[in-house]
């Protein structure tokens, strides 16, 4: 049997990433250019399923429970022609916890605990900051989540999630996927061993197993 193809966005942008600050598990919300790119991304999808010959309706959807990934999904099943609210919550889906560092940009970290960011920077896969928790316990709830999928599903969660999930699919190592930048106007085709990313301002870029 074969897996689940993910149709992936990571949220649109809020305030908090355009002033580089960590956001965690903080419930931040959507900001003027974050709508807009939810609404992107929904036409990206609606134009990949009419390419292909998809019926929008017949996939599963799922977002993290934090409303900036939830408004994401919104704004996309709008533009899907969907209504809005027709997609479950996902736990699992949360964004990676920074603890006691959320809220904070880097440059704010290091002069709080300088000792802390320099063992991130060290190991970002198993680092765990003070209160929060590591990409590598991350890696599991998503793996737990991927596994219990039956059909294809669209997806709208965190940059944090994402590249946890693609160690699982066996597309990142954990040295690499935590450096990795996650888009925030495209959507990530995932499945096992193989990933596409399609945004509306460039060709679709795809990545073999490594």
């Amino acid at each position: 049997m074969s897996k689940p193809l993910l149709y992936y966005v990571r949220h649109g942008e809020t305030d908090w990433n355009r002033a580089a600050r960590l956001q965690g598990r903080r419930d931040t919300s959507l900001n003027a250019r974050g709508r807009e790119q939810s609404v992107r991304c929904g036409r990206i999808l609606r134009d990949l399923f009419a390419r292909n010959g998809l019926d929008a309706a017949g996939l599963d959807y799922v977002a993290s429970p934090l409303a900036r990934a939830r408004q994401t999904m919104e704004r996309m099943r709008e533009a899907l022609g969907l209504p809005p609210q027709g997609y479950r919550i996902e736990p699992r889906l949360a964004e990676m916890a920074f603890g006691d560092w959320e809220g904070l940009t880097l440059a704010e970290v290091g002069l709080r605990d300088p000792e802390g960011l320099a063992a991130r920077e060290r190991d970002k896969w198993r680092f765990v900051p003070p209160n929060g928790e590591s990409y590598q316990q991350v890696s599991v709830r998503v793996t737990e989540w991927y596994e219990s999928l039956r059909r294809d599903s669209v997806v709208a969660a965190h940059g944090g999630t994402v590249r946890a999930l693609m160690v699982h699919l066996g597309i990142e190592r954990p040295e690499t996927a935590p450096r990795l930048g996650i888009e925030q106007d495209a959507v990530y085709l995932l499945a096992p061993g193989r990933m596409e990313v399609i945004s509306a301002s460039a060709p679709a870029r795809a990545r073999a197993a490594i």
